[in-house]
């Protein structure tokens, strides 16, 4: 069998089990029997009823997913390490202004 039933988390079955019968019994009941509309209808009440139960903060003990799913969450890649000092260049002139115009040296006295 492709499925392991062992790793089922069987409580969060039953609950989405029941949220969709209660959402398709009052699809049903608004829907004056119209099967699409019915469908429709469901939908949004489930989506709405599934939200409001495990996404808003009531501190009830319900599951917010599958236990394998959380169970098979990568584990946080390690840090890589720091990166060394950089190598200060071995030319000591940091500056790549161009130098400053100078007078021609003098000549020297003749002789």
């Amino acid at each position: 069998m492709p499925i392991d039933l062992t790793q089922v988390d069987w409580f969060y079955v039953v609950v989405l089990a029941l949220v969709v019968f209660v959402a398709s019994l009052i699809g049903n009941l608004l829907s004056l029997h119209h099967r699409v509309v019915a469908a429709a209808v469901s939908a949004v009440v489930f989506a709405a009823v599934f939200v409001g139960l495990f996404y808003y903060p009531h501190h009830l003990p319900l599951p917010t997913g599958p236990a394998a799913q959380k169970a098979a969450a990568p584990a946080p890649a390690p840090a890589a390490p720091a990166p060394a000092a950089p190598q200060r260049p071995r030319n000591p002139i940091t500056d790549i202004t161009p130098p400053a115009q100078q007078s021609p040296a003098p000549a020297p006295p003749a002789r």
